[in-house]
């Protein structure tokens, strides 16, 4: 098969490294990539929301399979754009449309989506700039720590948590009247804060069956033990200690099967994947947010231990082929920690030059900002790389990725030493 990767992440890199893998697997193009991935793939030149183009471009190069890295082509509705278009809807695609799109891509609609199928979520209202002065009641109701959800897309960013009815006051007024994160807070959800500690859950679907793929912790916070500003993601762990076959079950039969269920009554033709923000409450699963796609950096601490051809896997997923089909899991632990430029999550700087990237390692090096210029690799991003490693035990991941982390170095670069700490000793 002849494969089109779109985006130009960490995520993206892992997937065509899996993929590449696969005795199914003929060429590898990605739209647009990065330096990492032109060592495995080809890259070319398309915007990810470039429709038009990346439709020639499948026709021109016999491509077979589109998969959709990032929320945003799948939000704007790049599968609808393929099967309208008589040349294209034969190709292969893992990605909803847009209406299920808004799994993500609204969070209104998620929550409404939950709510409807029974799918245990955190209370929650949603309100918009003409409504502000209800907004500001409905606070002085809540308990403390208040959520504050942004509607529509914010990079990873849109959530913030106020610790006082007062500070959330001041949160939603920045959010919908000054517009904080534009567009995506034209809508704001209030909603209850859920004590416990989360795990990223993946569904591949074909619409009717899914399988489940390993599960994952991420790191979403700038700073060590979970503190400052939240970014797209600092790190992650798999598998997690406390997601127990028992626990991962109730996912299963409370969250998984009710969403799936809701999808087909619903007529939302869904074939792609679906993240599933968990939050562990005492042992009962909560869903804080869906996603559209894998995640990120979770995609790079998921792929290693996925022992299937996960062409084959994906192949029957956009085919609506999935019966039957298992999840074949690596019982090694990975540990995924993202190294970024100096000022990220705020401003900061691209184009210096990465040293260390030559060296013969353990861990696996997945590129996420970067670029190539004059046979140099560059930072082009504010995560720049994603650096797994790999080991029969949690300490062992740990010390492989931590090992490969400290030979790696460009002028202002940051990453967490602490991602997987947390649940060395985790308890219950």
């Amino acid at each position: 098969m002849n494969i089109l990767v779109i985006g130009n992440g960490g995520r993206e890199h892992a997937l065509c490294w899996k993929m590449r893998q696969s005795s199914l697997c003929d060429q590898i193009f990605v739209a647009p990539g990065n330096a990492g991935t032109s060592l495995i793939a080809e890259n070319v030149p398309i915007g990810i929301n470039d429709f038009d183009a990346l439709g020639k471009f499948c026709l021109e190069k016999d491509v077979d399979l589109v998969v959709v890295g990032p929320e945003g082509p799948l939000v704007n509705g790049i599968r609808d754009f393929f099967e309208q278009n008589a040349l294209l809807k034969n190709i292969l695609m893992v990605g909803p449309g847009k209406i299920g799109a808004q799994l993500e891509g609204s969070k209104d609609f998620s929550k409404q989506f939950m709510i409807r199928h029974h799918v245990p979520t955190a209370k929650a209202r949603t309100f918009n700039a003409s409504n502000l002065t209800e907004a500001f009641d409905y606070i002085s109701t809540c308990k403390p720590p208040i959520v504050l959800k942004a509607d529509g897309l914010a990079a990873g960013k849109g959530v913030i948590i106020s610790l006082s009815q007062g500070e959330a006051k001041a949160v939603i007024k920045e959010m919908l009247v000054n517009k904080k994160f534009g567009e995506a807070s034209s809508k704001v959800l209030i909603e209850e804060f859920l004590n416990g500690i989360e795990v990223s859950v993946f569904v591949l679907t074909d619409g009717k069956d899914y399988v489940i793929l390993p599960e994952a912790k991420d790191y979403k916070r700038i700073g060590e033990g979970d503190l400052g500003l939240n970014t797209g993601g600092m790190g992650a762990v798999s598998p997690v200690s406390f997601a127990t076959p028992s626990f991962m079950k109730k996912i299963e039969e409370r969250v998984v099967k009710p969403t799936i269920e809701g999808l087909i009554q619903e007529g939302i033709d869904y074939k792609g994947f679906i993240f599933v923000g968990i939050m562990n409450v005492g042992g009962e699963p909560f869903v804080i947010e869906y996603n559209a796609r894998m995640g990120d950096p979770e995609t790079q601490a998921v792929m290693p231990r996925i022992k299937n051809d996960f062409v084959d896997l994906l192949a029957a997923a956009a085919k609506g082929d999935l019966k039957g089909k298992q999840v074949e899991i690596d019982a090694h632990h990975a540990v995924t920690v993202a190294l970024v430029s100096g000022g990220y999550p705020g401003e900061y700087k691209t184009g210096k030059s990465i040293v260390g990237l030559e060296k013969d390692v353990d861990a696996l090096i997945f590129h996420a900002g970067t670029k190539k210029q004059n046979n140099n690799v560059l930072t082009d991003g504010g995560r720049v790389l994603a650096i797994t490693g790999k080991g029969n035990s949690l300490e062992e991941a740990r010390a492989q990725v931590y090992e490969t982390a400290a030979q790696v170095y460009w002028d202002g670069l940051y990453y967490r030493k602490d991602i997987g700490q947390d649940l060395m000793n985790y308890k219950g």
